[in-house]
Parts: structure tokens; sequence; C-alpha cells
């Protein structure tokens, strides 16, 4: 307990499963968190769900520059600075092979998935400057490891934010800023109910055969995703930089 204790962690796409279990995590283990996401009812519902003081939300869009600025102006007000940004907003865009797939789509799943990641860690740099450090958790995917039929515009997406990270590993680690990507393959989540719903018309005949070409043979829950992006922001990965960390059960094995 209290691995993060006096620090402060941003957490964008933070009313989603992952988000919202990372955020509970984050507080237990002591950090003031502020999640970031599209609406303000989905931001209340989760800080109620979550239940906890030093967690508070602010409505803000990772594909303008403003929002990112403002985001990290709102936890320097709120708490004092920023040590720990967990850039996990993404949208999975649509499920369809490349030659059906929508122009607009995929500019917009870029926008979210590899613009929005950049603006978030051009916006967090100077307050992790100024305090000496910090953590940059990016959410990719074993999409971002391997090609993934019917989701081209996700895949490339994900993938980009791995050569982002080690990009920006390798410019901030001068001041003392660390940036690692996580890679989960499905989780419990919104997104798999949607993808389970697009691939077939018994959605739980997909839940099961996704889960059973997993080796440990299950979904991953948010919480085990928590738990790795915790360890990577905490100091326990002090010394961990532009490194891709597969949480998949063995799928990538």
């Amino acid at each position: 307990m209290n691995r993060l204790a006096g620090k402060t962690a941003v957490i964008t796409g933070g009313s989603g499963g992952i988000g919202q279990a990372a955020a509970q995590l984050f507080a237990n283990e002591g950090a003031n968190v502020l999640i970031v996401d599209l609406k303000q009812t989905d931001l209340d519902r989760a800080t109620a769900e979550i239940g906890h003081e030093r967690v508070s939300g602010f409505v803000g869009d990772v594909t303008s520059a403003d929002d990112n600025a403002a985001m990290i102006a709102a936890a320097i007000e709120r708490y004092g600075g920023v040590d720990i940004l967990l850039a996990n907003a993404g949208i999975e865009g649509a499920i369809v092979p490349i030659p059906d797939y929508p122009d607009e789509m995929y500019d917009q799943v870029m926008a979210v998935n590899v613009k929005g990641v950049w603006l978030g860690i051009k916006a967090v740099i100077p307050a992790m400057r100024e305090s000496g450090g910090g953590s940059i958790v990016i959410t990719s995917s074993v999409a971002g490891l391997r090609g993934t039929g019917i989701l081209s515009a996700y895949s490339t997406s994900k993938h980009a934010v791995v050569g982002l990270s080690r990009s920006a590993a390798k410019d901030l680690a001068p001041h003392g800023i660390r940036v690692n990507t996580v890679h989960p393959s499905p989780v419990e989540t919104r997104m798999m109910r949607s993808l389970e719903k697009a691939t077939s018309d018994s959605p739980q005949d997909a839940h099961d055969r996704f889960a059973a070409a997993i080796p440990l043979q299950r979904y991953a829950d948010p919480e085990d995703i928590a738990d790795l992006m915790l360890f990577l922001a905490s100091d326990d990965a002090k010394f961990i930089t532009g490194a891709c960390h597969a949480i998949d059960g063995g799928s990538t094995a």
C-alpha cells in the first residue's frame, strides 16, 4: 500500500473499464487522481463508484491541444503537480476489412489513439520536468504487437504508440521521465462487447472463442491491467523505460 503516496496521476479515458480500475487502484495506493473523459455524466458515475476523496473528474477531449493543456493545469491547480500520466483513452473504430473501412473513421482512430497520446505527453512534460521526473504509461494492445484482421486502423494506431513511446523515452530520460507501453489481450470491457457483437450472431460464442485462444483461457479483468500500470507508474519500475509490456495471458508467447 501507499506506493504512490504524495503523487498525482492524470488518467485519460478515466471513466472506462481500465481507466476506472486504474484510478481506483492508484487512489488506494495514495495518489491524487484526475480522471479525464468526454462526458460529465460518465465522470460523475465513475467518481461515485470509486468513492475516494482524492479522485476528481475533468471533461476533456484528448484530440484537442487546448484540452490537454487544461487537464494538466487542472491537476496542478487541484493537487499541486503531475507525476504520472496514464494515456489510456482509445477507440476501436470500425470493425471491417480495409476495402470497407471509412476514411473518416480511420482519421478519428488515429486522432484519438495516436495524436491524443502525443498531445498528452507534450502537455505534461513541463510539469514533470519541474518536479524532477515522472512516469508516462500508454495503453496499447496486443494489436500493437502483431497484425489484427478487421481492425486495421486500431492495430495501426496501437503500433504507432510503440514508436512514440520509444522516441519519448529517449527524449525524456535526461529529465527523469520514464515512458512505457502496456499491451493487453482481450479485457472484460465495453470495447470487447462491441467486438463480440460485430463478429458473431452470438456474442457469448464469440467471447468463448476469443477466450479459448488465450493460453490462460480467459479475458483479463480491468484490475489485472491496472496492477501492471501501477507497477510502471511507481518507483518499483524506476529503471524501466522505453519498453513494451504484454499482459495477455500468454497470447504472444
